[in-house]
């Protein structure tokens, strides 16, 4: 599979990819593994990868995601007892006392390149011979019409496609308040940007923002967006930008195999693509820590046996 299948539907690879503007790829460390996702998955991935001396690249958020950390109680997970905050911070010194580096970026494209893989996160870039998706999945419904209009008009990315609608007006439906300053990085570009904020006290503001209260029900249009559907009609925009922790497996990954919301993938935890895969909640149910844990422990040492039959050749 060459870049352009990998990245079909995504603005970033028509913006040159091929051309070397993501970043200088002869001159940039590659990794054996990149690991995507800040979540438990992610760090028992990144935990098993330090172990096995893997040269590893750990991407996501910190403080190992909102789901664990707020979580009320946990009672499935061995030799723990306590709410989320108490298991974050178990992790939280584990995690320092081990040494496990976090690069804190968000991925928003990866990309089959040069017998391995280019992960895009904002206007940085890494490459590595595999990659593990850990992204966990999204909750909350998609829009009707949102990946009918992947690479036409929808975007998961403010700063890689935000500078494509200068002057134009565009819709960005933000999924918590992290994500603000996105939207306002968008008014450096748009005309317009109509803010739908899908939490409670947004604080957003400014020249060119403008705040809806009601919910986004669908992405309309033809060739490309056109509009975005509302219980009050639609709003007519050139493009829209669904803000959240992570874009679905396909969108973010062109040519990946997936079921519903989920990456399809073996009891290995091999996907369709060679060199990646897959662990934790995006893998399927059940959602549950112990085994997005198990499933990143997997998951690493399976990329480690991929690496070993790869450099045999």
């Amino acid at each position: 599979m060459d870049l352009s299948d990998a990245a079909e539907g995504s603005s970033f690879a028509e913006r040159g990819v091929k051309e070397g503007k993501a970043g200088n790829t002869e001159t940039m460390e590659r990794f054996d593994l990149a690991i995507v996702g800040g979540g438990i998955a992610g760090y028992s991935a990144a935990l098993t990868a330090k172990n096995l001396l893997l040269n590893y690249l750990w991407l996501g958020e910190s403080g190992f995601g909102d789901k664990l950390r707020l979580a009320e109680k946990i009672t499935n997970f061995p030799a723990l007892s306590g709410d989320g905050a108490r298991f974050a911070a178990a992790l939280g010194r584990q995690r320092e006392e081990e040494g496990i580096i976090l690069t804190e970026a968000r991925a928003d494209g990866i990309y089959s390149v040069s017998g391995g893989y280019l992960i895009t996160a904002g206007e940085r870039s890494f490459e590595a011979d595999t990659v593990i998706l850990a992204t966990g999945v999204e909750t909350r419904a998609t829009l009707n019409g949102e990946r009918d209009f992947l690479g036409k008009g929808v975007s998961y990315c403010a700063v890689c496609d935000g500078a494509l609608y200068r002057g134009k007006r565009v819709a960005a439906v933000l999924s918590s308040a992290k994500f603000e300053d996105d939207a306002r990085y968008l008014a450096r570009f748009a005309r317009e940007v109509i803010c739908f904020c899908l939490y409670p006290n947004p604080s957003l503001g400014g020249e060119r923002l403008i705040v809806r209260t009601d919910v986004p029900l669908a992405v309309l249009g033809g060739e490309r967006v056109r509009s975005v559907l509302t219980k009050d009609g639609e709003v007519e925009i050139d493009g829209v930008f669904l803000l959240k922790n992570s874009a679905p497996p396909a969108a973010l990954c062109g040519g990946l195999e997936t079921e519903g919301a989920h990456v399809k993938c073996d009891r290995l935890l091999r996907t369709n693509l060679p060199g990646l895969f897959a662990a934790g909640d995006v893998t399927g149910r059940p959602y549950q820590y112990v085994k997005a844990a198990g499933e990143g422990c997997v998951a690493a040492h399976m990329a480690r046996e991929y690496l070993r039959e790869l450099r045999k050749k």
